[in-house]
């Protein structure tokens, strides 16, 4: 099965996108091959705009080019682009509901061994905290395609998509329509529900092999966080009455905490179960791999939780 780079894919669709009438503009900060933004530079050298290592300016600039009438696009490293200008997604994006798009890179701790700095698992957690954004963690390449597409052929507004580094294959059919709000289904089963943040759901289906004919899962690759139709998750959950959360992020803010949310203002009465960073833990400096074998992200560590939860 092929592989593909989310933000390969991310500068191929602008590139189209550009062919088709868009006024893109690209804006790095110094991050030109973080961002995998060259194919696009190479095709229009005119759109992509360097600001160095100046994030806060980075926002600025793209408010006010959305403010010209173009569509602004800024893609650097996640713990850099929404922590160094938090003041400036709120105030100059977020509150004046700019039509800016936001492409975080290497979420979670996928940028391996360069330190924790530069690892960011509470993007999803800052970022539900800003009005107006929608906010996305593609699972596959097709999915990447389609909500960078619908970001800027039908979104006017701000929009917050969380990408995974690595390269993966689509788990999506080939006839998979996005649709913003709506979780992406890939599996079905009546012992638990499973429900994945983006890239995240590779590894829940890599458990669901390990665990054979023992469970049978609803999987939910979680890509969608703003807006959100919980009525699928919720139905599900009730069926099942077991739900585990799965994500490269901080329990605080991201899916288990959303999850947990609905279960509880829906009175659900089901169990639930959180894997991912605990509240108030740093990452560690090791690869992605490393990392998730310690935090129990990968598919033995999530196997393990599904069948604790099975005979409590």
């Amino acid at each position: 099965m092929s592989k593909a780079c989310l933000r390969e894919i991310q500068a191929q669709t602008y590139i189209e996108l550009v062919r088709q009438g868009y006024e893109i503009m690209y804006l790095v900060s110094d991050s030109v091959s973080t961002s995998r933004i060259k194919l696009f530079q190479q095709a229009y050298p005119e759109r992509v705009v360097n600001l160095g290592i100046a994030e806060m300016n980075l926002m600025g600039v793209a408010a006010g080019l959305a403010n010209g009438g173009f569509i602004p696009i800024t893609g650097n490293a996640t713990p850099f682009l929404i922590s160094r200008s938090n003041e400036q997604l709120k105030i100059d994006i977020s509150y004046s509901n700019s039509n800016v798009k936001v492409n975080g890179m290497h979420a979670g701790f996928s940028y391996g061994t360069d330190g924790v700095t530069h690892h960011e698992v509470n993007d999803i957690s800052i970022m539900r905290g800003f009005p107006n954004f929608e906010i996305y963690a593609p699972c596959d390449p097709r999915e990447c395609a389609q909500i960078t597409t619908y970001a800027i052929t039908e979104r006017v507004g701000p929009v917050y998509i969380s990408l995974n580094s690595g390269l993966f294959p689509n788990l999506t059919a080939s006839d998979h329509k996005f649709i913003p709000g709506e979780p992406t289904q890939l599996a079905v089963g009546n012992d638990i529900t499973i429900i994945a943040l983006g890239t995240a759901v590779h590894d829940v289906l890599e458990a669901q092999q390990l665990l054979g004919g023992r469970c049978q899962a609803d999987i939910f690759a979680f890509t969608s966080v703003r807006p959100l139709n919980a009525a699928p998750l919720l139905e599900s959950i009730r069926r099942t009455g077991r739900v585990l959360t799965v994500e490269q992020h901080s329990t605080h803010g991201g899916a288990g905490s959303l999850v947990a949310e609905l279960m509880a203002e829906n009175g659900t009465g089901s169990k639930l179960r959180r894997r991912g960073i605990p509240e108030g833990s740093f990452t560690k400096n090791w690869s992605a791999p490393d990392n998730k074998r310690y935090f129990q992200l990968d598919a033995v560590g999530i196997e393990t939780a599904v069948m604790h939860m099975l005979v409590d």
